[in-house]
């Protein structure tokens, strides 16, 4: 199974260039709200039960998906590059997939803020994310968010450079890109 790891800030466009590439792929799409929003609906974001939970239902997402060998799995994140948690976390993910014979592959986005501001109040961004829905929250999030490295630029080295530089990875600035251009230029740079 082919293992893509869709990352970059905020609003960025991870989800619905996840969603391009599955049409094109016949990949499968696990987005990361898929397993945030049922349980916030019980625990808040942040507290232990939330983090358990979210965690071991991705966990067992991907070793299902990797277990039933499926063609491709896009699943998509909000990386800290800088947080050794982060990384630990995505490289469980990808030992899981690579246990199981299968390939991981880095898909990185970045825009600038003044677009991922306006994304974040897309119709389509809204529905599929409950949690987006108070504007105000979510926007402010978002520019709390971007303290954390989510992008490799070359300036510094991360804590999460190893993991991602033995994988097949390719950076897009897809600012001025629509899903379907990001997911057609993935497919062309990325290595069969």
């Amino acid at each position: 199974m082919d293992f893509v790891v869709i990352f970059g800030p905020p609003a960025v466009g991870k989800m619905t260039v996840g969603e391009e590439l599955c049409k094109r792929t016949g990949f499968k799409l696990f987005h990361n709200h898929m397993a945030i929003e049922p349980v916030l609906g019980i625990f808040p974001f942040g507290s232990p039960p939330f983090g358990r939970l979210v965690n071991e239902f991705r966990r067992r997402v991907i070793e299902e998906a990797a277990d039933a060998a499926l063609p491709g799995l896009v699943y998509t994140y909000v990386w800290g590059l800088d947080l050794p948690e982060d990384t630990e976390l995505i490289g469980s993910y990808v030992d899981i997939v690579r246990s199981r014979g299968g390939r991981a592959r880095f898909v990185e986005l970045y825009a600038d803020l003044d677009e991922r501001l306006e994304r974040n109040t897309t119709e389509l961004r809204l529905d599929r994310k409950a949690s987006k829905r108070d504007l105000d929250f979510s926007r402010a999030n978002l520019l709390e968010l971007d303290r954390y490295v989510m992008n490799t630029d070359g300036s510094r080295r991360t804590y999460a450079q190893d993991l991602i530089e033995r994988h097949d990875h390719v950076r897009i600035d897809n600012t001025r890109l629509s899903p379907a251009e990001t997911a057609a230029l993935i497919l062309r740079k990325m290595p069969q």
